[in-house]
């Protein structure tokens, strides 16, 4: 199970070259993610305020294998492909009328208020579960 999250390049992606500048296919998969955590129904905010809990990135292993240009209408793919206790591992990419543009392997921890990596709570997990299958 895959969540798809359309991006617009604007102007400001973009470098002197016309092409999106490499840090902000970071910021285009961290809106793919955000919407995909939404979507799956977990209220980020709320984890925080109510648990203490937030996700953190933890590590990212980074592709760049075609340049977007401005103008360029993208999808951002996002899909879980491991949940182990307090660590997610998301599979993401972006893409341009079907073409690989940036591919992204994201591993996310959950940690507590005082930034310590914390187990995420079974009801939380559960979310979780159908988008491994």
């Amino acid at each position: 199970m895959s969540h798809s999250f359309p991006v617009r390049v604007y102007y400001e992606d973009t470098d002197l070259a016309g092409i999106v500048y490499y840090a902000n296919y970071l910021k285009f998969i961290e809106r793919g993610r955000s919407e995909w955590v939404r979507a799956i129904g977990l209220d980020q905010a709320k984890m925080k305020r109510e648990q203490g809990l937030v996700f953190a990135v933890r590590r990212i292993e980074a592709d760049y294998l075609r340049p977007a240009k401005y103008d360029d209408e993208l999808v951002v793919t996002t899909a879980l492909v491991a949940e182990t206790g307090a660590r997610l591992v998301l599979e993401q990419s972006v893409t341009r009328g079907g073409e690989k543009l940036f591919a992204a392997v994201v591993t996310l921890v959950c940690l507590n208020d005082q930034g310590a990596a914390q187990r995420l709570p079974p009801e939380i997990r559960r979310l979780f579960a159908p988008a491994l299958h």
